[in-house]
């Protein structure tokens, strides 16, 4: 940074100041000092001009005005900026707060204890709540609107200072003595402070100042030192948080009186007075620091009491109260910045995260590309590239350098293990230095490289593309080195501090005046010179004969490499130190295409210099970023960062030099001839370019020709031959508007000569089919409709392109492009948009595959194969039923195209599926299928599965149904496939038979398909049975349990006969009961125990009632019907005897007719009765 006195206000009647505050949101200035004298002053800077915004800008006092109400000294003024208070307080104990009130300031409360002067008050960060510390040890904290919240009388403490914690939670008090307690903010101590700082001081210390930042604008690095305390005789501690144990120390080497932290936390003005051995009086300086203790900069300020320092809100002015004046001073701060191929990058902290924001603003275009970026140290700039230099992380001290382009793409990066304090950029090398050594680093980009070319670099990589120096070293170039930091920390006693390179010649500047000079690519020491200055800021001119320096103190001057020493031996000389100097210089550039050209910011002017002699100055405070063809451009950084998320191309300024604006100006007012005679003496490619341009809007074209050639513009003597040949007048003119973008003028012209084609050609050049489109329909032409085509065609991708799909689809229809149409519509989800376009295309339609596999990519597969089909391509139709996994569909076309492949992929995909043990899913895939018999097998066998777990026998009877059902559907199929096969008019029954037949031929597991409901009837039964004897029909119950005796390989024999032994005893037809009894006692299954149970429980049951049934079963009565074994009720459990009775469609099972009106479905299947 650099610091430069701008301003003195003086104060009335000689008063001296004690104090200042700045308000950092509204800029308001409070300054109170000896009696009573209390003013609040504001800087406004009226300019309309954008060039002169800023520090540059005009400023006047808009508000001056002298607040009464103070009879002693004011020794503490403080603002509260979010509610717009001012709160000071005198010698006599007396606090007044100050409200704005249109515009001025009036007494809004007053408080006065009598007992003690009040030290210190501080505002917490959000404005809520007030600390006042009086200096008998009295505490209080109230609240903005004047309301107490707590008070506090620390007993035989002397206090003189107060700060809040950024989360309000601490209260930090200094005493008189120099200690400094911790409270927490309702007034309980917590601790004393350790000051680290104060060791080896010996005598009485009084704390000169406490300032804990909030970080409110985010921090420049995470975890970054935010708490200041100084003491008067010069030490300094900055800490992390209240119980730092290792914070930053410095030693200021001051008498100091007063410190603030900037708005960012970046920098930490120390003010006071230093001893100056040549003097016998005091100096008043103010010292700069960074967060983590580096000295940045010295402002000696005169008069003879320094008393308080305050910085303004944006960081770039800083205010003094000395004696009876208020000094100004500007800073130029050290931005994170630079500039590459029109891009401005730049870097900012942001509060609510821990690392830097980097913006590489393309100020071409005006578009932004954000990173972000841990612990960046700095940020590089040179031709299209840009190197950031960050902190690898905080496990062990390595830095990364990244190589970027324009729009912040990372193209490579390198970990180097020294600080890369300065770096700087070539077209071809990357160097870094530490104090002590430095580093270089031979980058390549692989600008037109393909992808296996770019992996032949990375292979083919040379050593000693990266090279490490110490600064005591003396290379002589031939040594092609390893990479090896271990040198690169041996100590020096002369450190580097600033380097600078161009691509042959590298500087190295150190503490001590000395500059090295090294030769690139290969470094070798060239030659040594001795300054006597420290240099801090250095660049070479564009062919390297020339060093301009900055010094610590701004002052600028030049070295000369290219002087022969002055006995004329040819031997190259020491160099030179130029006698010209100017100062408070903080930035400067050489132009890119002169040697004597160069620009530099002074205070608030810019100076252009040619061969050391200036123009006259231009007002300024922006940053230079180029400078060429004769054109500086510069960025108003303080502007941009103050809003840093909206760069706005207002703060970049382009200056155009002293002969380039008069040359403009000769050829305006005097002529060519005169002005081509001008440029002639002072010869160069921008002017000769500047008046070509004027030589061609006049025709003159011999001339025009000469100053093409001269500025190496071949497409501009092509152009000039171009029109050479043209004849008509109207023409030239008309080419002349386009060639320089007056492109409405030239079509005007053309269509004036009734040239309407010119004017269409233009317009396709310029790519402005909209105006295309207008042209044509305003005429009539042969070519006219293939163009039109071509100019919809454009429109749509125009509009597409923006992704506004609907006006795409308009121009797409006109221009009939149906590949892109398909395209929108698919993206709009139209797909009855799409459906209808591939029904209109031909067979066999080069898109029909494309528009199929879009129909496959959102889930309608009827579309995407009628797609395919129309194509010809029933495989891919197969794939895409596959895929969606409509098997039966697959199955159909597999059979109608004779697809032999199907039926192993389906196996395949099953056994994937049963694999996964996804069993129903592998069923739901055989159904789809359909594949009936194989998804009835793992039906049964899920149902079996089931059954043995002994799970709801309602779930193991639903899927024995389902199984059953497949079967059916099995049968139905069959039936099916033999009607097609058999020809002619043979009857049903022979079709039939046929089919029976085929499934006798195929069938491997004849039970499953013989018997495919009796798992379902067992269970029927078995619930059936149950729910009868619950609702008090025994008798039923009975003989429903009497059926389930002959399903005993499916549910386990003692759970039948338990429930008969049951049903009949609750029947008392104990004879029954006896025999199920019988039965169990003899199961092979049971144990002894459980058989033991059994006959215990026979013997209490018959020993009270004799094993015979009281009623004849009517089973006996009712012998088996000739033809076997009768039909079983399914409603009831009793067989059917009747000739009538109702029999259900799909599983054949009967019942009694009047059982079965009542109900809608079947109870065994549950098909639907009507």
């Amino acid at each position: 940074m650099f610091i430069y006195l701008s301003k003195k206000i003086a104060i009335p009647n000689i008063a001296r100041l004690r104090c200042i505050s700045w308000n950092k949101e509204q800029g308001f200035i409070a300054c109170g000092g000896d009696d009573g004298l209390l003013k609040v002053l504001k800087q406004e800077t009226h300019t309309d001009d954008a060039k002169l915004k800023g520090l540059a800008a005009p400023s006047n006092l808009s508000m001056n005005q002298t607040l009464e109400g103070h009879s002693g000294a004011v020794q503490v003024v403080t603002w509260n900026e979010q509610y717009q208070k001012l709160t000071t307080s005198d010698q006599n104990g007396l606090i007044i707060v100050w409200m704005l009130y249109k515009g001025s300031w009036y007494e809004e409360m007053i408080n006065n204890r009598n007992k003690s002067v009040v030290r210190s008050m501080s505002w917490n960060a959000d404005g809520q709540k007030i600390c006042i510390v009086y200096e008998d040890g009295a505490v209080i904290v109230g609240s903005v609107d004047g309301n107490r919240i707590w008070g506090k009388e620390l007993k035989g403490l002397q206090l003189c200072h107060v700060a809040w914690s950024s989360d309000s939670k601490i209260l930090l008090f200094g005493m008189a003595n120099g200690e400094i307690h911790i409270y927490d903010n309702q007034g309980n101590f917590i601790v004393k402070m350790v000051l680290n700082c104060l060791v080896n001081v010996t005598g009485a210390v009084s704390i000169a100042g406490i300032h804990w930042y909030p970080g409110t604008e985010g921090y420049v690095e995470p975890d970054c030192p935010c708490l200041a305390i100084c003491f008067d005789n010069g030490r300094c501690q900055i800490m992390r948080h209240e119980n730092d144990e290792n914070p930053v120390l410095i030693d200021t080497g001051m008498n100091v009186v007063s410190i603030q932290w900037n708005h960012c936390g970046s920098v930490l003005a120390v003010a006071g007075s230093q001893k100056v051995a040549s003097q016998d009086k005091d100096v008043n300086v103010v010292q700069f620091y960074t967060p983590l203790g580096e000295h940045l900069r010295t402002l000696k300020v005169p008069g003879k009491q320094m008393a308080a320092v305050s910085w303004e809100g944006g960081g770039l002015r800083i205010g003094l109260a000395v004696d009876s004046f208020i000094y100004f001073a500007n800073i130029r701060p050290d931005y994170k910045w630079g500039y590459c191929s029109n891009t401005v990058v730049y870097a900012y902290t942001r509060p609510d995260r821990t690392e830097y924001c980097v913006v590489f603003w393309d100020t071409k275009n005006n578009e932004k590309y954000v990173k972000y970026v841990n612990s960046l140290m700095s940020i590089t700039t040179n031709g299209d590239f840009c190197i950031l230099a960050t902190k690898a992380d905080d496990s062990h001290p390595q830095y990364v350098l990244v190589l970027c382009n324009s729009i912040g793409t990372p193209l490579d990066s390198k970990y180097v293990d020294i600080d890369p304090q300065f770096v700087t950029i070539t077209k071809t090398h990357v160097i870094a230095a530490s104090k002590e050594a430095f580093y270089t680093w031979q980058y390549r980009v692989a600008k037109k490289l393909t992808a296996l070319e770019i992996n032949q670099v990375a292979k083919t990589r040379k050593e000693g593309r990266e090279r490490v120096y110490h600064i005591d070293d003396a290379p002589s170039g031939t040594t092609d080195g390893m990479v090896d930091f271990t040198k690169a920390f041996t100590a020096t006693k002369d450190p580097i501090c600033c380097i600078t390179a161009t691509d042959k010649t590298l500087i190295v500047g150190r503490e001590s005046g000395t500059i090295q000079r090294y030769s690139l690519p290969n470094v070798a020491l060239v030659q040594k010179y001795v300054l006597n200055c420290r240099a801090y800021q250095m660049s070479l001119n564009c062919n390297s004969s020339r060093l301009a320096i900055i010094d610590i103190t701004g002052v600028l001057t030049f070295f000369d490499f290219e002087v022969q020493s002055a006995e004329g031996s040819g031997q190259q000389g020491a160099g030179e130190h130029l006698k010209f100097e100017r100062k408070d210089v903080w930035d400067m550039k050489w132009a890119n295409d002169n040697p004597d050209l160069f620009a530099m910011m002074e205070k608030t002017r810019m100076y252009v210099f040619r061969n050391l002699d200036p123009e006259e100055p231009i007002l300024t405070s922006g940053y230079i970023c180029s400078f060429e063809d004769l054109e500086i451009k510069s960025i108003l950084l303080d502007e941009i960062l103050k809003d840093p998320e909206h760069p706005n191309k207002d703060y970049l300024i382009n200056f155009e030099i002293r002969s380039l604006r008069d040359s403009r100006a000769l050829i305006e007012k005097v002529g060519i001839e005169d002005a081509s005679q001008f440029i002639e003496d002072n010869p160069h490619p921008r002017l000769w370019r500047l008046l070509a341009e004027a030589a061609l809007q006049k025709l003159e074209l011999k001339t025009a020709e000469q100053a093409f050639v001269r500025c190496k513009d071949y497409q501009g003597i092509e152009f000039v031959k171009r029109l050479g040949n043209l004849q008509s007048e109207s023409m030239k003119q008309a080419e002349v508007a386009a060639y320089f973008g007056r492109f409405e003028e030239a079509e005007r012209m053309y269509l004036d000569m009734d040239r309407r084609d010119l004017a269409i050609s233009l317009r396709i050049k310029l790519g402005d089919w909209f105006r295309v489109v207008q042209l044509l329909k305003s005429g009539s032409g042969d070519s006219d409709d293939t163009l039109l085509e071509q100019a919809y065609n454009a429109i749509g991708d125009y509009f597409a392109d923006r992704q506004k799909w609907m006006n795409a689809v308009q121009y797409y229809l006109q221009g009939q492009n149906q590949e892109r149409l398909a395209e929108c519509y698919y993206m709009l989800e139209d797909y009855d948009g799409l459906e209808r376009l591939a029904n209109s295309l031909t067979e066999n339609h080069k898109l029909l595959p494309d528009i199929g596999h879009m129909f496959v990519t959102v889930g309608m597969c009827d579309q995407a194969v009628n797609a395919y089909l129309k194509c010809n391509e029933p495989k891919a139709a197969v794939d895409a039923c596959v895929h969606l996994n409509q098997w039966n569909k697959a199955v159909e076309l597999a059979k109608n195209h004779n697809m032999k492949e199907i039926g192993p992929l389906l196996s395949k995909y099953a056994s994937h599926l049963l694999e996964k043990n996804k069993i129903l899913d592998a069923i739901e895939l055989y159904r789809k299928a359909h594949h009936f018999l194989d998804a009835a097998k793992l039906m049964f066998k899920i149902a079996d599965e089931e059954a043995k777990k002994r799970t709801k026998p309602l779930r193991v009877k639903k899927l024995y149904v389902l199984a059953a059902l497949l079967i059916e559907n099995y049968h139905e199929q069959i039936k099916v496939t033999q009607k097609g096969k058999v020809k002619g008019k043979r009857s049903e029954a022979t079709s039939a038979l046929a089919g029976l037949l085929e499934e006798d031929a195929t069938s491997v597991d004849n039970r499953i398909i013989d018997n495919a409901w009796r798992g379902a009837e067992a269970y029927h039964f078995f619930l059936l049975s149950q729910r009868q004897l619950y609702e008090g029909y025994v008798d039923a119950a009975m003989r429903t349990a009497i059926q389930l005796c002959d399903y005993e390989d499916i549910i386990p024999a003692v759970e039948i006969y338990s429930l008969l032994a049951i049903c009949a005893s609750a029947n008392r037809a104990f004879g029954t009961c006896s025999k199920a009894f019988i039965k169990l006692e003899s199961l092979d299954t049971l144990n002894s125990e459980h058989k033991q149970q059994y006959e215990d429980l026979a013997l209490e049951i018959f020993t009270k009632h004799s094993p015979k049934d009281n009623r004849k079963l009517e089973m006996d009565n009712n012998p088996d019907s000739e033809d076997g074994k009768l039909p079983i009720c399914i409603v009831t459990g009793r067989p059917i005897s009747e000739y009538q009775f109702w029999m259900c469609s799909t599983c054949k099972h009967c019942a009694f007719e009047q059982h079965i009106t009542s109900r809608n479905f079947c109870p065994l299947c549950h098909t639907s009765v009507a």
